[in-house]
């Protein structure tokens, strides 16, 4: 095994990364003080061997009715699963939607007040018990959201269709395990769909305003690793050195966007929520079009980006076609029509992207009716004008 794709990482919080590392699984728990684990799975995995191994390795409890936009229900059954358990601790193990609802569930399960009580508003985090938030151990087997290292969870409210960010700063996995083999099965597909995700998590966090060196330089790598390996993880799946560095680069993404994200994320989250799409791909879709809108403000940075993929004559305009080579390269959808988007909702979509927290990271200030220009355009595949 090459050592050169292993390491023991704290920032930001004890990354055990590498193949084989899920049989360390029982000392992450040791780690955490989980003696009796629930492990919080996506449906699609339930039957997956990698969750018997998990399972035979902690014994514990397992709920896998988590599905590709996870909602309060979601969280309300995973909770009394939980409780009947008499679980103390989660393993969320899976895609971005098992890794929120699972965080979610530790952190609701001590809780006395409703769910909506802790959105990411103002000090909202401060009403939670933090002596009932059960400790988390997070184990990705995609490579795309970061949702390992994030403090928090999207959840979607099916009564007013709007993702809600639930946040509090002990919902930050005590231990992650990045273990590339898991991640050798996941689809061409899917695995272009979440690489880009990862991709945009940094380029939003280097062209969100605000003064945070840390967050740019672990973004640029980020972005830098992306566009070396995804194309190899998505031309051979078995590549462990692609699926290892993938995963590095999806967890420095949300590691990253804690400087902020922007119009893309702030678009892609009602976009997930009123018509059902997957967020990687719906970020890959949104990209270009966002990038066009935003160019005056984000020229320089654009040129720092593409020095650091090589590109030649760095600037705007190389990294633009760049990004739109790749998602051709990966099979990426050019418009949100071509995954069942219609223009029906675009003043809903605009009006709700314009407060999502996302909006305020965006380089140039947008309103809904600026958001609402760009999802159509999206949705249409015409290149919105520059701001």
């Amino acid at each position: 095994m090459s050592t050169a794709i292993k390491g023991n990482w704290n920032y930001p919080t004890t990354i055990w990364a590498g193949p084989g590392r899920l049989a360390e699984l029982p000392a992450a728990c040791l780690r955490t003080g989980i003696k009796n684990p629930l492990i919080v799975t996506d449906a699609g995995l339930l039957d997956n061997p990698m969750i018997a191994t998990a399972r035979s390795l902690v014994g514990g409890g397992l709920f896998g009715n988590v599905k590709g936009n996870p909602s309060s229900s979601h969280v309300e059954e995973g909770l009394a699963v939980f409780r009947a358990g008499h679980h103390d601790g989660v393993v969320a193990m899976g895609g971005g939607a098992a890794l929120d609802t699972g965080k979610v569930i530790a952190f609701m399960s001590g809780q006395s007040r409703a769910l909506w009580d802790f959105e990411d508003i103002g000090d909202w985090w401060t009403r939670a018990d933090p002596a009932g938030i059960a400790p988390i151990v997070a184990i990705p087997t995609t490579a795309g959201t970061g949702s390992e290292v994030g403090r928090a969870g999207v959840i979607l409210n099916v009564t007013t269709h709007q993702k809600k960010i639930i946040f509090h700063p002990k919902m930050l996995p005590q231990v992650v395990i990045l273990d590339p083999e898991l991640t050798v099965g996941l689809p061409r597909a899917v695995t272009a769909a979440t690489g880009i995700d990862a991709f945009v998590h940094c380029f939003e966090a280097f062209c969100a305003p605000g003064f945070h060196p840390l967050a740019d330089g672990i973004a640029l790598e980020g972005m830098r690793l992306v566009a070396i390996y995804l194309p190899r993880a998505c031309a051979n799946g078995k590549d462990l050195e692609a699926r290892a560095q993938m995963l590095a680069a999806a967890s420095m993404g949300a590691t990253a966007f804690q400087k902020g994200l922007g119009g893309v994320h702030a678009l892609a989250h009602p976009v997930g929520s009123w018509f059902d799409t997957h967020h990687g791909l719906t970020n890959a879709v949104i990209l270009p079009y966002v990038m066009a809108y935003n160019r005056h403000a984000i020229e320089d940075k654009c040129a720092l980006i593409s020095r650091a993929l090589g590109l030649p004559n760095p600037g705007y305009e190389a990294l633009f076609a760049w990004v739109l080579a790749l998602r051709r390269e990966l099979g990426i959808p050019h418009t949100l029509a071509e995954i069942g988007v219609s223009i029906e909702q675009a003043h809903v979509i605009g009006a709700e992207a314009a407060i999502d927290p996302s909006a305020g990271g965006n380089p140039i200030p947008v309103d809904a009716a600026a958001l609402e220009r760009i999802f159509r355009g999206a949705v249409l595949g015409q290149m919105p004008a520059a701001a």
